[in-house]
């Protein structure tokens, strides 16, 4: 169990965060609380602040300097748009998964993976690549439970959309990661693929207890596996409460004429549940 679940303190923290580029506004006052062990959706059109907000989270980016702090796992990241001192030991209790995968094309999917690992072993041994046993186990036996056990020792490049995310993701596990953002992880990815990636990220979630907050434009995907959406329009929160509860209704109401960008139709859309704990069941054709 992680620091944050023990202390009874929420996994993250966002108090009256803004940003604002150019005049523009990214993000509007936004205070959320996310405790532990949560997976919750970010919604929003194209521009509506998600991967900002995102960004903002392991302090990739820094808010206005009038207001504004982010907390994770009880620790500072920001405030008033200062970084905090300790940054470093933070994000490395966080995994990042990004839309374009971020692996190293011409290396092994099994290095990639043991990147994770990094923020753990002394510099001398991850410039020259040498890792344990133990280590390389660990890395094998998270890209097993990604279903990519049989790509350990090919070259990133040559795997499928679907399953770079896949590796990405079991990068987080050989992290330990004890948060995981995910940014838009199947906005590039077929309707299959991005199925897998999601049920991936759920199962992590629901057998570790990891706090797993993912970015998506589409509406079905956040209501079949996150009990939570918090949804942004123009850097504000207009939206945060029980995923089912994004009827077509209610997002027409929100977004308007953006709701179509979200796929609102969302007919026949189900729950996704994992049957690993109370709240979910297992996916039919999984």
């Amino acid at each position: 169990m992680n620091e944050a679940a023990t202390a009874g303190t929420p996994a993250i923290r966002v108090n009256a965060l803004s940003k604002t580029f150019k005049g523009c506004t990214a993000l509007d006052s936004v205070s959320i609380a996310i405790a532990p062990g949560e997976m919750v959706a970010l919604i929003g059109a194209s521009g509506s602040g998600k991967s900002t907000l995102l960004r903002h989270l392991t302090g990739l980016a820094l808010g206005d300097d009038r207001m504004g702090r982010v907390e994770v796992l009880g620790t500072p990241v920001q405030a008033c748009g200062r970084l905090a001192g300790d940054i470093r030991r933070t994000r490395s209790r966080v995994g990042f998964v990004f839309q374009q995968f971020n692996l190293v094309g011409r290396l092994p999917v099994m290095t990639n993976v043991l990147a994770g690992s990094l923020g753990r072993v002394p510099l001398w041994r991850s410039m020259t690549g040498r890792f344990t046993a133990e280590e390389r186990q660990l890395a094998l036996d998270a890209l097993d439970r990604v279903g990519i056990a049989d790509k350990a020792w090919v070259r990133a490049s040559s795997l499928s959309g679907g399953q770079q995310q896949r590796a990405a993701i079991a990068r987080t596990l050989v992290q330990k990661a004890e948060v995981i953002l995910a940014d838009e992880p199947i906005a590039s990815l077929d309707p299959v693929s991005s199925r897998r990636v999601m049920e991936t990220l759920a199962r992590i979630n629901a057998e570790d207890g990891v706090t797993v907050v993912v970015s998506l434009h589409q509406v079905d995907f956040a209501i079949r596996y996150c009990p939570r959406t918090i949804a942004l329009k123009k850097g504000a929160v207009i939206y945060d409460g029980p995923s089912a509860a994004l009827t077509p209704r209610l997002l027409q109401d929100l977004y308007g004429s953006q709701a179509e960008e979200l796929g609102s139709d969302l007919t026949g859309a189900a729950s996704f549940v994992t049957g690993l704990r109370p709240g979910y069941a297992l996916a039919a054709n999984a």
